[in-house]
């Protein structure tokens, strides 16, 4: 008895596992599909999308650097040398005529000429020995880049940054328009927003023959191969309030002759799915839900048009 017990109790839980993976495949479009060469790789994922800062800084000035000082009239040692001999000049005139009184024969007069005569005669002698400041002075190794890193402004000189090497999304760009010249990762992105909204609803009539010239015939038969299951279950697929969130080419590259192309969606919408005869809700939710899904597309190399060849969920 408790092994018949146990057993029925496993096989309930497989019956329930499977409504639960049966609910799940009959939700909108599943995943599936080839992305080539790149079938058994994850998806690569978007770049962060920038985000101003909230209080951008400016870049900082150099601080102003003080200006060179100019030695003194006696600044240097020849002006020590010299301001010493003037002293001693004095002081030997002062006080050594003191003790004789000032009429040894020389006179205050006397003392202010011989003062006088030396000051402009060390003046000369600076001038001749003092090189001209060049108009650029003071500007340093430091304002054209080369100083310790802390000063970055230089003096009518643009610093231009090395260019950064090409991602492997740029080069797969590159090589699709070397074919397609017009090739515009934007315009695309956008257009395949359009593409999961026209395969939906389709999944929603049950039948993907409006989509045929934009599905590859593998993708085509997997897809019909869905609604197909729906229709038998007599259930329908419902996916409402399509809000795009973001919708970017996160992967370019040709292989064999075909173009291949991947683009990043997310999406908030509403997925679920009704019994045909008691409209009852068979799975989902009629909340909705934030998604994140890889759509991959390809094409022959060239401007043909471009077919919906996989679907990843992440």
């Amino acid at each position: 008895m408790k092994s018949r017990a146990l057993l029925t109790l496993l096989g309930l839980t497989l019956v329930s596992l499977l409504l639960v993976d049966t609910g799940t495949l009959w939700a909108r479009a599943g995943g599936g599909g080839s992305r080539g060469s790149r079938s058994y790789s994850a998806p690569a994922r978007p770049a962060p999308s920038p985000v101003a800062p909230a209080n951008p800084m400016s870049p900082a000035r150099p601080s102003a650097q003080p200006a060179p000082q100019r030695p003194g009239i006696f600044g240097g040692l020849m002006g020590g040398i010299a301001g010493f001999a003037l002293g001693g000049l004095i002081g030997s005139l002062l006080f050594g005529g003191m003790g004789q009184g000032f009429g040894g024969g020389v006179g205050l007069l006397e003392i202010l000429l011989i003062g006088g005569g030396i000051f402009l005669l060390l003046r000369a002698f600076r001038g001749r020995h003092t090189a001209p400041e060049p108009a650029y002075a003071g500007a340093g190794a430091s304002a054209y880049g080369a100083g310790d890193g802390s000063e970055r402004w230089s003096s009518g000189a643009t610093a231009v940054e090395a260019p950064a090497a090409s991602s492997d999304l740029e080069r797969g760009i590159a090589h699709i328009r070397q074919m397609d010249p017009g090739f515009d990762p934007t315009a695309f992105a956008r257009w395949v927003q359009r593409v999961f909204v026209d395969v939906q609803e389709g999944v929603g009539r049950r039948d993907m023959s409006t989509l045929n010239d934009r599905l590859t015939p593998q993708e085509y038969a997997r897809l019909q191969a869905q609604c197909d299951r729906l229709r038998s279950a007599r259930q329908t697929n419902r996916v409402e309030q399509i809000q795009f969130k973001r919708a970017d080419v996160t992967e370019a590259w040709q292989e064999s002759g075909q173009d291949w192309a991947t683009v990043y969606v997310a999406a908030s919408l509403v997925d679920y799915t009704l019994d045909d005869t008691t409209r009852n809700l068979v799975d989902g939710s009629r909340t909705p839900q934030d998604v994140e899904e890889y759509w991959t597309f390809t094409r022959p190399v060239g401007p043909t048009p471009w077919r919906l060849s996989a679907i990843q969920t992440s």
